[in-house]
């Protein structure tokens, strides 16, 4: 693991930094990458992944004149795990940004990142132009019946795995289920390389995670700002 500089709560950095982890209120750490200059992006990785799914963006967007940041989402990376203290993904970013010195910034999140951006935006629209859900989950969104009945096959294999111990095919069910075109696409061993490197994400207690109240689904009216959503 690379040496990374480390900020504490409250700390304000206004330069760019290249690298580093942010100490959180509670003690947990997230790892981050800063390049650019210019107005703020933050990137927002998804589930399977850590920030290291947006190599290519940290080259695109300083070359388009902004001030690019990514981070390693707790659990994730070279960020520390979840323990038994309530947490919250949002209140963890509010933390990063607030010891980055950055005031106001776009979100760019795909999958579980979307989500993260989401709600964040939903708590904290003073601090957010521009919001980019890729993908997004959504709090509180409930499936249509056949939507369930799809889901649980999807999924079967995955549970089936666990229940036997065997997390390498636990893995590559679900890169089956997200991830489907790696498997032909030159890119593919790559994505399987970083989801296997955070495959310990599979096991991971994420019950002390404390979800917005009330959930997005039924305060998208709400967000007041530039908002792209892309699916496919």
């Amino acid at each position: 693991m690379r040496r990374m500089r480390s900020f504490g709560p409250g700390s304000i950095r206004t330069d760019a930094v290249p690298s580093g982890s942010v100490e959180l209120p509670d003690g947990g750490r997230l790892a981050f990458d800063v390049e650019g200059d210019g107005p703020d992006v933050v990137l927002l990785h998804p589930g399977l992944w850590d920030r290291r799914t947006w190599d290519r963006q940290m080259t695109t967007f300083p070359a388009a004149g902004f001030r690019v940041t990514r981070y390693d989402a707790r659990g994730y990376g070279d960020s520390t795990r979840p323990d038994a203290r309530p947490y919250s993904h949002v209140h963890d970013l509010a933390a990063l940004i607030d010891a980055l010195g950055i005031s106001l910034a776009a979100l760019v999140g795909c999958s579980m990142g979307g989500s993260i951006g989401i709600d964040f935006t939903l708590e904290h629209p003073e601090r957010v132009w521009a919001l980019v859900p890729v993908a997004a989950g959504l709090g509180g969104f409930e499936l249509l019946e056949q939507e369930e009945d799809w889901w649980a096959a999807a999924t079967a294999p995955v549970d089936e795995a666990l229940e036997a111990g065997d997390l390498e095919r636990a893995e590559d069910a679900r890169l089956a289920i997200w991830a489907p075109l790696g498997a032909h696409d030159p890119a593919g061993a790559r994505i399987r390389e970083l989801a296997f490197e955070n495959i310990h994400e599979l096991t991971m207690d994420e019950s002390a995670h404390e979800d917005l109240d009330p959930p997005a689904a039924a305060r998208l009216g709400e967000i007041d700002v530039p908002t792209l959503v892309v699916e496919a």
